[in-house]
């Protein structure tokens, strides 16, 4: 069995787990989010693309100008619709209150 299959106890690649969550638009997107230190896994910054996610790990990331933390929830199988996507993981960002015109 190879060791980021989503049923090894080792983990999953952090680039695959990424691109799989539609957290990146390419796998080649996620590799250099992860080597340009952009991601912080348990609050470790990560480097390498080949570090192993798990369920029950916290990420954070930059996306869009602003952090977003998340939980791991589940390693997925393959990059399946974005309703499938946002199953893997649950948002632990605090939500931002909206802006009023004031």
């Amino acid at each position: 069995m190879a060791a980021d299959s989503p049923d090894s106890q080792s983990g999953q690649r952090i680039d695959r787990f990424l691109w799989f969550a539609r957290l990146a638009k390419t796998r080649s997107i996620a590799q250099t989010m992860c080597e340009q230190g952009f991601i912080r896994l348990d609050g470790r910054r990560i480097d390498r693309a080949h570090a192993l996610v798990r369920p029950g790990n916290v990420l954070s990331l930059v996306a869009h100008g602003c952090v977003r933390v998340l939980r791991v929830e589940a390693l997925p199988a393959r990059r399946g619709p974005a309703s499938e996507a946002a199953t893997l993981y649950r948002e632990l960002t605090p939500a931002r209150p909206a802006e009023t015109d004031d």
